[in-house]
């Protein structure tokens, strides 16, 4: 990869697989990064910086203020390993099954798993996914509960973006009735389009050389521990398999309170 024989979408499905992430496995599905910061222009400037998400910060920390709110967070609550309430900067994750499915809820057999996860319908349609700009601002500025990344299919699967099946996922509170997912202008309302120039961003100059800070936090040295904490990315406990032994837990409750947590919020990979 440092030689670059190898592609940077390679390079992150061989870390995902080292790290225990699978397509069979929707509590621990492929997690790539988001590469991109403008989804606004008319066209798509892959020689400016200011493109490019920050690689090197978490989602919870794209901008001053947020990231000043997550490390509040950390300090206001005590340490309590084991307790829902324990000191972390991010009680929700950034990859889980409920995630992995509102993504691609418009292919099956994603959209019956998304529904079954739902308690067997659609969500309301202002939460669902239906514009990469909006998801964006949620997961890197507006939403404190939201911190998502992306999958693997943001860069190789145009179907995931259209809504090819004609499914009824409803009516947002503007009157906008949800469809096609909603595309970056410099995408011309083409998923082709968005989907050639999203990988070209993802296998740019600047990616290349900034990916490795990005690995750094997921499947690295910054995944936990002080490092972790410096850098503005620690989870609940739960989230960290290493962390809580299930086979060590004797109350049934405590047991299928964990395991609800873990298959709602998601799971840190292992350390790579």
């Amino acid at each position: 990869w440092q030689k670059r024989e190898i592609s940077n979408f390679d390079y992150l499905m061989y870390l995902n697989t080292l790290a225990g992430r699978s397509y069979s496995d929707y509590m621990q599905y492929p997690v790539f990064p988001w590469v991109l910061a403008d989804y606004h222009s008319e066209t798509l400037n892959l020689t400016n910086p200011r493109t490019f998400r920050d690689l090197s910060k978490p989602m919870g920390a794209q901008t001053v203020e947020r990231k000043r709110k997550f490390i509040q967070r950390y300090n206001e609550v005590e340490r309590s390993e084991g307790d829902l309430s324990a000191q972390c900067h991010y009680c929700t994750h950034y990859s889980s099954a409920i995630i992995v499915a509102s993504y691609l809820i418009r292919i099956e057999p994603f959209t019956q798993t998304f529904c079954s996860l739902q308690g067997g319908s659609f969500d309301v349609a202002d939460r669902m996914f239906h514009s990469v700009k909006s998801t964006w601002e949620s997961a890197s500025r507006d939403n404190m509960s939201d911190v998502r990344e992306l999958i693997p299919e943001f860069f190789y699967l145009p179907e995931f973006l259209t809504n090819a099946n004609h499914f009824e996922l409803g009516c947002m509170q503007d009157g906008t009735v949800l469809g096609d997912v909603q595309l970056p202008p410099w995408a011309d309302g083409d998923p082709h389009k968005f989907i050639l120039l999203h990988r070209q961003a993802l296998e740019s100059d600047y990616v290349s050389a900034h990916l490795h800070r990005w690995i750094d936090l997921i499947f690295g040295h910054k995944q936990h521990g002080s490092a972790a904490v410096e850098a503005v990315n620690t989870y609940h406990p739960y989230f960290y398999g290493d962390k809580t032994d299930l086979n060590n837990i004797k109350d049934p409750l405590i047991k299928s309170t964990i395991l609800g947590f873990i298959s709602n919020f998601g799971q840190i990979p292992k350390q790579v």
